[in-house]
């Protein structure tokens, strides 16, 4: 920070898949990273890890398996080169991550390095900070200084989700975006998408409409976590929701009573109890 005042990395979570502002703020989690490029890579890379979700998808067998959000070479190296490659003289900017919903997005300041293009960025290298290459290279943080990004692609296809995106948005920063098909992954949520809410119109995301029902934060945060663990229970849902554990039982016992969530136990004082999707 003494010689890149501008060398800081922010990581931003938004509830949604657009973010807002004003009194409809969305962002649930933001933090800045500063101090030696090392240090911040590793720490905004920790926090993005704890951020992004798993998912449970059924297997060529038929039996669920635990899958990442997205291939952890994939984000991990793109939040890497942000910081490697970005053009450092631009001040009063930093590196970005905003995770959103559907998508993880990594903004980083100025254009692509020399004779690398959108179009060849896939075979092609340039390092336009070279000491910070080195140093990143030193720590293992780049390992593949040849094939990093098609790698990333590669790591995508092999999870079944769209190829990342580059872009270069409005000719000052590099963009890179990456999909988590969420839609398909999660079923409640591409129902959602098909089912008109009680004007005739389909939600935007401010909200969520399944079965014609609106559901509230807590409860999409109750089937977000069925979904991604395979279960949720009174327990966890508090805890993840910040709310009391009574508030956490009647939300989980309402989406039961809707059709939205099974509950299992052997008696409503079972401490194993709890609720899976539908």
């Amino acid at each position: 920070m003494r010689f890149l005042p501008s060398a800081w990395v922010r990581v931003l979570r938004v509830d949604g898949t657009e973010l807002r502002t004003g009194r409809n703020l969305n962002i649930t989690k933001d933090v800045e990273f500063s101090g030696p490029l090392v240090s911040v890579v590793e720490k905004a890379g920790a926090l993005i890890e704890a951020l992004l979700r798993d998912f449970q998808v059924l297997d060529d067998n038929v039996r669920f398996k635990t899958v990442p959000e997205y291939p952890r070479f994939a984000w991990f190296e793109g939040l890497v080169n942000a910081v490697a490659h970005r053009d450092y003289s631009l001040q009063g900017d930093y590196t970005r991550v905003m995770i959103f919903d559907d998508r993880l997005e990594i903004t980083s300041p100025g254009t692509l390095p020399n004779r690398v293009t959108l179009e060849n960025m896939r075979t092609t290298r340039f390092a336009r900070n070279p000491k910070i290459c080195h140093v990143l290279t030193s720590f293992e943080m780049v390992r593949e200084l040849n094939e990093g990004v098609h790698r990333m692609y590669e790591e995508m296809d092999e999870l079944g989700l769209p190829a990342p995106e580059f872009s270069e948005p409005s000719g000052m920063v590099v963009k890179l975006v990456l999909r988590n098909d969420i839609a398909r992954r999660v079923p409640y949520v591409a129902a959602a998408d098909e089912v008109p809410n009680m004007a005739g119109n389909k939600t935007d995301d401010r909200g969520l409409v399944v079965n014609g029902q609106e559901l509230t934060p807590v409860e999409r945060t109750a089937l977000d976590i069925a979904a991604r663990d395979g279960k949720v229970s009174t327990r966890i849902l508090a805890q993840e929701a910040g709310i009391g554990l009574r508030t956490a039982s009647k939300t989980l016992a309402a989406l039961a009573e809707r059709g939205l969530l099974t509950w299992h136990g052997t008696s409503r004082r079972d401490p194993q109890q709890h609720y899976t999707s539908k």
